[in-house]
C-alpha cells in the first residue's frame, strides 16, 4: 500500500502542431495510467500477503521527458523505465562517516550558521572548531545537536569539522556532518563533481539548440516626401561674398607686438559676461534672417581755441592780500586779538588733545571699502572655490587626514593621506597595505597639478606638525603608534620657486647635459623614528610642538627655554596615554662619537633618535572610577607659539632666525639651570574616543594610596558627546575658550568653569567631522560635516543655527583649516574622503571683524558664564530641597533625628513606601490599558 503512494509518475507537455500527434499523446498517457492502477492493485496484493517485504522488490515507475524538435513520433512521446529503489538511493548514499544532523535555530545561532544567511546553496560548507562543539556540550549536555555524535567528535583527530547545508533535505535533515578527515574530503569531491556533472548537462542542452541565419531581403526604396523638407532645411548661399581690405601704415610692417598678463581681480569689474539673451525677432518660420550690427563707437573731433589771461587756478583768478609788517605789529598789539586768543584758548587745548588721539595722518581714501559699518552684498557672502590639488597617483581614492599649512611660506599646503580601510580590513589586506607607500604630499599654488614634495613614512600619516621655529622639521604619527621625524632643508628652496622657475632652469642646461628628473617630484625618506617598543599602541591621532619659551622635564616640570628653539612635542593615541617627547641628544649621546653613515639621500640631523626614541614623559588618563581608562583622540594645552609665528608677523619676524644656528642648538642638551615657570598652567583638556572631554594635569604627582609617582586623576571629565571627539581648538584670541567637535555635537568650553560647557547648541541632523576658529574674526568658526557641507557659526549673529551652510564636495569632508594670507585675503583648506584639497576663498563680511568685536565676545563669553554658575546654583538648590523633603517625611512618620544617618529599619521603611508607591503607580497604570479589572490587585 505504502509502496503505491511512492509511485512517482511524472507529465510533460511535449511540443507539436499536429492534431494527429497529440491524439496519440493522449492514448498514450490513457494507456500509462491503466498500466498504474494495474500495477498498484497488483502491489496491494502483494502487500496483503506478506508482512515486510524485501527492499529489492520494491520498484519505482518513470516517465522521462524527452525534448522534440519538429513533428515528434510515437517512439519520443514517453518511456516507461522501471529500476529498483535501491539504485536511486546509492546514487543518493552518503560517503561512509557521514551523517544527517539537524541543528535548531538556536544551535545555528550559537554556529553562527543560519540556514540562507551564513549557509546557502551556493556556499553550503562551514567549518565549526571543535572546542566550541565540547564546550557547548558540556555548557548543555543532551540538549546539544551534537550530542548522538560525542564519541566520534572526541575521537576526532582534526580541529575544525565540516558541516554541510542540506538545503533540500536529501538525506533526512537540514544539515549533514563529516566526522573523519576522509569523509571531509569525499564530500567535498562529491559536491564538486555533481557540480561539474549538472553545469556540462546544462552546457548539452544548450549545444542541441541550432540557429540559422536568415538574410534580409532588399527592397525598393518608396518615397514618402522627406528629401524636400531635408532640402528646405539646408543653408544655401544667397548673396554674393563681400571684399574687406584692411590697410596698414608702412613703418608699422614688422613692429613688435607686446602683451601682458592681468588678474582678473585686481580691478573692479575686470571682467565682463556676456550672457545669452534671448531674442525677441527670431521666428521658427524663418530659414534665413539678414541683420547688420555696427560693434564701434562714432568718432567725433571737437577742439577750442581759449586766451589764457591769467595762469591761475580756475576758482581763484586774483592775488593774495597780505598785509605788510607794520600791520601785523598793529593787530598782535590790539586788544581785539587778545580777547579772541583768550576766547579760543579751551578750544584750542581741545583740538590739541584731539590730534594726540587721533592719527591725523590716516589716509580716507586708502580705507574707503574697509569702515566698520560697510557689509558685503548678498553676493559675497558665500566661499568661492579659489584652487583644488589632487595627484592620481598617490592621493585618488584616498583620504586626507591631516592638512597643516606652511608657517613661513605662503601658499604651501601639506597633506596627509591614507587608505579608507576599517581595522578588520587593513588585517585582511595587509599585504596590499604594506606595499602601497604611506607620504604626505607638499602642495603650492605655483603648480596645481604635481606636488612640490612628497615625505614618505613606513605606514598611514594620521597626523603631523611643522616645528614652530625651523619649519624645514616636521614630525608625524604613524597608524603604527610611532613617532617620524623628517628634516627638508635641502629641498626648501624648491617650495620658495615662483611660477615658471623649473622651466627656466630647464632653458639654461646645455644641450646633451639635460637631467630627466629635474621635473620630477623628489621623495624624501624620513630621517628618525621612534622605537617602537616604547611608542604608542595605537594609531597617533594628535601631535604638536611645544611652544619655544619653554620646554618640560622627565617630572613634567615647565622650564624656560634659553635657546628659544622649539625642540619637544606632544602626542596621543587611543592607548590611553599622552606622550611627551624631546628632540634633543642626551649627554650619552653626546659624549659619545657615532661614526655611523647615513643612506644617502637622507640627512643625519636626528641620527641619534632613530630606533632608539623613548618619550620623556609618559601621561596616563585613568578614569576617577575603576573601571577602565580614558583614550585620547585630541588634545590642547594653554601655553601657545610666541606672536613672530602669527600669520600676520610670519615673515617679518622669521628673516631674523637662522636655520643653521637653529638646527645647531636644537641638538644641544639642557644645561640644568634652567628657571621653573610658575605661571604656565600645566593642566590640558583631552577629548576621548568615548565623547568625554577630560580636564587633567599631566605633572605627575606622589599617590597617597601606593606612595608611587604618577599621573594624578582628572580634576573633572564630562560625557557631553555623541561620538569620538575629532577637534579640541582654543581661541586664537582667547586662549581659556576650547571648541569640542564629536559625534553630532559641539561645545564651547571655559577654562575655569568645571559644572560643564558655556555654549552646547542642538545636535546637527548629520554627523560632524572638523571643526576649526577663524584666525581673525574671535566669534566665527567653522565646522564640517560628512555630507560634504561646512557650517559658518557667528556668535554675534545667531547661536542656535549657523549663519551660512555652504557644500563644499559630494564626499565627506575629513579636514578643514583656515589660514589668513593678507589682510585682504583669507582662505580655507577642505579635505575630502577622494583625496582632493579644495582651497576656498572666505567672503569678506566672514574674515573682516566688526567694531569691537573682541569685547563684544568677551562680554558674551562672560554672561554665559555667569549663566551657568546661576545653573550649577540651582541644582545645589534643589538637592537640598530634596534632603529637606525626605527630612521631612520621616518626620512625619515620626522618626526621630530627621538629619541623623537613617538605620537599617528606617532605611527598610521608606524602601518599603517607596515599593507600596510604585505599585500602587503601576496598578493605575495597567487599569488605564485595560490588561487588569477594577477589583484585581497586584502582589
Amino acid at each position: 500500500m505504502a509502496e503505491s503512494e511512492n509511485t512517482e509518475t511524472q507529465k510533460t507537455d511535449l511540443v507539436g502542431e499536429d492534431k494527429n500527434v497529440n491524439g496519440n499523446m493522449e492514448k498514450e498517457m490513457t494507456q500509462v495510467e491503466d498500466k498504474e492502477e494495474d500495477s498498484s492493485q497488483r502491489e496491494k496484493n502483494i502487500s496483503a500477503n506478506a508482512d515486510s517485504p524485501p527492499e529489492t522488490d520494491k520498484k519505482e515507475k518513470k516517465v522521462v521527458k524527452t525534448k522534440v524538435k519538429g513533428k515528434p513520433s510515437k517512439d519520443d512521446i514517453q518511456v516507461e523505465q522501471t529500476q529498483p529503489v535501491a539504485e536511486s538511493t546509492e546514487a543518493n548514499a552518503l560517503p561512509e562517516n557521514v551523517f544527517p544532523l539537524f541543528m535548531t535555530s538556536k544551535t545555528q545561532e550559537i554556529y553562527n550558521c543560519k540556514c540562507d544567511e551564513d549557509v546557502t546553496i551556493e556556499n553550503p560548507f562551514i567549518m565549526i572548531p571543535k572546542a566550541d562543539i565540547l564546550e557547548d556540550m558540556r555548557m548543555r549536555a543532551a540538549v546539544c545537536d551534537f550530542h548522538p555524535f560525542k564519541q566520534e567528535i572526541l575521537d576526532y583527530p582534526g580541529e575544525d569539522i565540516l558541516i554541510m547545508y542540506d538545503y533540500e533535505f536529501k538525506y533526512g535533515q537540514n544539515f549533514v556532518v563529516a566526522l573523519t578527515e576522509e569523509a571531509k574530503e569525499l564530500l567535498l569531491k562529491s559536491t564538486e563533481e555533481d557540480k561539474t556533472e549538472a553545469d556540462s548537462q546544462a552546457a548539452e542542452e544548450e549545444d542541441d539548440t541550432v540557429y540559422l541565419y536568415v538574410p534580409p531581403e532588399s527592397k525598393e526604396w518608396v518615397s514618402q516626401g522627406s528629401e524636400k523638407e531635408i532640402d528646405e532645411g539646408i543653408l544655401k548661399e544667397g548673396r554674393r561674398k563681400l571684399k574687406v581690405s584692411v590697410k596698414r601704415i608702412r613703418k608699422e610692417f614688422g613692429a613688435a607686438v607686446t602683451f601682458e598678463d592681468r588678474n582678473v581681480s585686481d580691478a573692479k569689474d575686470g571682467s565682463v559676461d556676456c550672457p545669452s539673451s534671448e531674442d525677441r525677432s527670431f521666428a521658427v518660420a524663418r530659414i534665413e534672417l539678414d541683420k547688420g550690427t555696427q560693434a564701434i563707437h562714432e568718432v567725433t573731433s571737437e577742439g577750442v581755441q581759449t586766451n589764457w589771461t591769467y595762469p591761475r587756478t580756475a576758482t581763484v583768478q586774483t592775488y593774495p592780500r597780505e598785509f605788510t609788517e607794520q600791520e601785523k605789529l598793529e593787530l598782535y598789539d590790539s586788544a581785539s586779538c587778545k580777547q579772541f586768543v583768550f576766547s579760543a584758548e579751551y578750544n584750542f587745548h581741545l583740538a590739541l588733545q584731539q590730534n594726540e588721539i587721533t592719527s591725523v595722518f590716516y589716509i580716507d581714501w586708502h580705507h574707503l571699502g574697509d569702515s566698520d559699518d560697510t557689509f558685503g552684498s548678498k553676493a559675497d557672502n558665500h566661499m568661492k572655490e579659489y584652487q583644488s590639488f589632487t595627484d592620481l597617483q598617490f592621493s585618488k581614492d584616498k583620504v586626507i587626514t591631516c592638512i597643516q599649512w606652511h608657517p613661513v611660506i605662503k601658499g604651501v599646503v601639506a597633506t596627509a593621506v591614507a587608505e579608507k580601510l576599517s581595522f578588520d580590513e587593513r588585517i585582511d589586506q595587509s599585504a596590499r597595505v604594506i606595499m602601497t607607500p604611506s607620504i604626505i604630499l607638499i602642495w603650492s599654488f605655483t603648480d596645481p597639478i604635481h606636488p612640490q614634495l612628497i615625505l614618505e613614512a613606513p605606514d598611514d600619516i594620521y597626523s603631523f606638525a611643522f616645528n614652530n621655529t625651523n619649519p624645514n622639521y616636521i614630525a608625524g604619527g604613524c597608524y603604527n603608534g610611532q613617532i617620524i621625524l623628517w628634516d627638508i632643508t635641502s629641498h626648501a628652496d624648491r617650495l620658495k620657486q615662483q611660477r615658471g622657475s623649473n622651466r627656466n632652469k630647464k632653458r639654461t642646461v646645455l644641450p646633451g647635459f639635460e637631467d630627466p628628473n629635474a621635473l620630477k617630484t623628489p621623495i624624501i625618506h624620513y630621517c628618525a623614528v621612534s622605537s617602537i617598543d616604547h611608542s604608542h599602541r595605537a594609531p597617533v591621532t594628535d601631535i604638536q610642538w611645544l611652544p619655544d619659551h619653554m620646554q618640560i622635564t622627565k617630572m613634567g616640570v615647565p622650564q624656560e627655554n634659553i635657546t628659544n628653539v622649539s625642540t619637544q612635542l606632544i602626542s596621543c593615541a587611543t592607548d590611553n596615554v599622552v606622550l611627551f617627547w624631546d628632540t634633543k641628544p642626551s649627554k650619552v649621546h653626546q659624549i659619545q662619537d657615532d661614526k655611523t653613515k647615513m643612506p644617502m639621500g637622507i640627512p643625519a640631523t636626528f641620527k641619534y633618535l632613530d630606533l632608539t626614541w623613548k618619550p620623556l614623559l609618559r601621561v596616563t588618563l585613568a578614569k576617577s572610577e575603576p573601571g577602565g581608562d580614558h583614550a585620547p583622540i585630541k588634545f590642547s594645552i594653554q601655553e601657545k607659539q610666541k606672536e613672530r609665528l602669527t600669520v600676520t608677523g610670519a615673515k617679518s619676524e622669521m628673516k631674523d632666525i637662522d636655520l643653521n644656528k637653529t638646527a645647531s642648538t636644537s641638538q644641544k642638551p639642557t644645561s640644568g639651570k634652567e628657571k621653573t615657570l610658575h605661571g604656565v598652567k600645566t593642566f590640558m583638556y583631552v577629548g576621548t574616543e568615548d565623547g568625554e572631554v577630560v580636564y587633567v594635569d599631566w605633572m605627575p604627582q606622589k599617590d597617597q594610596d601606593s606612595g608611587k609617582i604618577q599621573t594624578p586623576k582628572p580634576a573633572f571629565y564630562h560625557c557631553l558627546h555623541d561620538g569620538p571627539i575629532v577637534s579640541m581648538e582654543r581661541s586664537p584670541f582667547f586662549k581659556e575658550v576650547l571648541l569640542s567637535v564629536g559625534g553630532w555635537t559641539f561645545a564651547l568650553w571655559k577654562e575655569g568653569v568645571s559644572s560643564g560647557p558655556i555654549l552646547c547648541p542642538a545636535a546637527s541632523n548629520v554627523r560632524l567631522s572638523c571643526g576649526m576658529w577663524s584666525p581673525t574674526r574671535p566669534g566665527v568658526f567653522f565646522i564640517s560635516k560628512v555630507d560634504g557641507t561646512i557650517d559658518v557659526w557667528d556668535l554675534l549673529d545667531k547661536t542656535h543655527e549657523p549663519t551660512l551652510t555652504q557644500s563644499v564636495s559630494p564626499t565627506s569632508i575629513s579636514a578643514i583649516y583656515p589660514y589668513q594670507v593678507t589682510q585682504k585675503q583669507q582662505l580655507i583648506a577642505v579635505g575630502d574622503y577622494t583625496g582632493t584639497l579644495h582651497i576656498l576663498e572666505i567672503p569678506w563680511s566672514l574674515r573682516h571683524p566688526t567694531a569691537n568685536e573682541v569685547n563684544a565676545v568677551s562680554n558674551y563669553i562672560e554672561r554665559e558664564v555667569k549663566r551657568r554658575a546661576f545653573v550649577e546654583e540651582r541644582w545645589n538648590f534643589r538637592e537640598r530641597e530634596k534632603r529637606e523633603q525626605e527630612a521631612e517625611v520621616k518626620r512625619k512618620i515620626g522618626i526621630v533625628g530627621a538629619m541623623a544617618p537613617l538605620t537599617e529599619e528606617e532605611i527598610e521603611m521608606k524602601q518599603r513606601l517607596e515599593y507600596d508607591q510604585y505599585l500602587a503607580e503601576e496598578s493605575a497604570f495597567l487599569r488605564q490599558l485595560g490588561i487588569i479589572q477594577e477589583d484585581e490587585v497586584l502582589v
